[in-house]
C-alpha cells in the first residue's frame, strides 16, 4: 500500500517542490531533539532544544489564565520521516491525493523538522467536527491571541491558499525574533512556506533570503561631467 501511495506522490510534485500542497522538509537529527516539559505531552513528545524555553514559557503563561488552566497539552511533536510514512499509509481511505488533505506525505510534514507541535485540549471536547470544536475551546482561543508572544505561528489557517486542511491545533515555532537562539534556522527551513502562504496569526516579517553568496558590487557614484564654457573670441 505505502509503495503505491509513494508512486502516486512522485507523480504529484509541483514546480516549487510541493507534493499535493505540502512543502518538502528534512528530518531533525536525534541529537537536536529533547523531551517536552514534564506533564505537557499526552505521549512521547520531542522537539528541537531551541523550542523548549519558549514552550515552557507558553505553558506557564497558559496556566495563569483561569479559563485555560492546565488544559493545553501536546498531542504530537517530532515525527521521523519513516514514522510519517506509517501515519500517511494508515491515514484513512483513498488514494494519495485524498489522504494528503488531512495528512502530509512522508518527507513533507513540518513535524519532521522538530519545530511543529499539535496542541490538544484535555479534557477533550469530544464533538465530531474536530477543527471547529478545537477552535471554539478557551485553550485554542488563548493560543490564537498569545502563541505568537512565544514564537509560535499557525501554519494552516482557515481558507489558506496552500490548500492544506485547516488545523487549529498545528503550530510551528520560528522564534519571537530573528536573532533568538535557533530562530534563524527555523525561519530558513520554513522560508518558502512563510513567504508564499503566510501563517495567521503569524510572526513577521519573514526572514529574507539572499540566493547568492557573492557580495554585491559596490555602488559607485556617477558624477556628471561639467562642460566648460568656451570663451568667445
Amino acid at each position: 500500500m505505502l509503495a503505491l501511495l509513494l508512486a502516486q506522490l512522485a507523480a504529484a510534485t509541483s514546480n516549487d517542490g510541493r507534493v499535493l500542497g505540502h512543502f518538502p522538509y528534512g528530518d531533525a537529527a536525534p541529537g537536536d531533539l529533547a523531551e517536552a516539559p514534564a506533564g505537557f505531552a499526552l505521549h512521547s513528545c520531542r522537539v528541537r532544544r531551541d523550542v523548549l524555553p519558549d514552550l515552557q514559557r507558553l505553558i506557564a503563561a497558559a496556566a495563569t489564565d483561569p479559563a485555560v488552566g492546565g488544559t493545553i497539552r501536546g498531542l504530537s511533536c517530532h515525527r521521523s520521516i519513516p514514522r510519517q510514512g506509517g501515519v500517511f499509509a494508515s491515514g484513512g481511505q483513498g488514494d494519495a491525493a485524498e489522504r494528503a488533505i488531512s495528512v502530509a506525505p512522508p518527507g513533507h510534514t513540518e513535524h519532521s523538522t522538530g519545530y511543529a507541535i499539535d496542541f490538544a485540549v484535555r479534557p477533550s471536547p469530544g464533538c465530531p467536527d474536530a477543527e471547529a470544536c478545537m477552535a471554539a475551546t478557551p485553550a485554542a482561543r488563548w493560543l490564537v491571541v498569545n502563541a505568537p508572544r512565544f514564537g509560535f505561528e499557525l501554519s494552516f489557517p482557515p481558507g489558506n491558499r496552500q490548500q492544506v486542511k485547516w488545523e487549529p491545533w498545528h503550530w510551528r515555532w520560528v522564534g519571537t525574533r530573528a536573532d533568538a537562539p535557533g530562530a534563524a534556522r527555523a525561519r530558513f527551513i520554513f522560508a518558502k512556506a512563510r513567504a508564499a502562504f503566510p501563517a495567521d496569526p503569524g510572526i513577521y516579517p519573514p526572514l529574507r533570503i539572499v540566493l547568492t553568496a557573492q557580495p554585491q558590487p559596490p555602488v559607485q557614484a556617477v558624477v556628471p561631467a561639467v562642460k566648460k564654457k568656451r570663451r568667445r573670441r
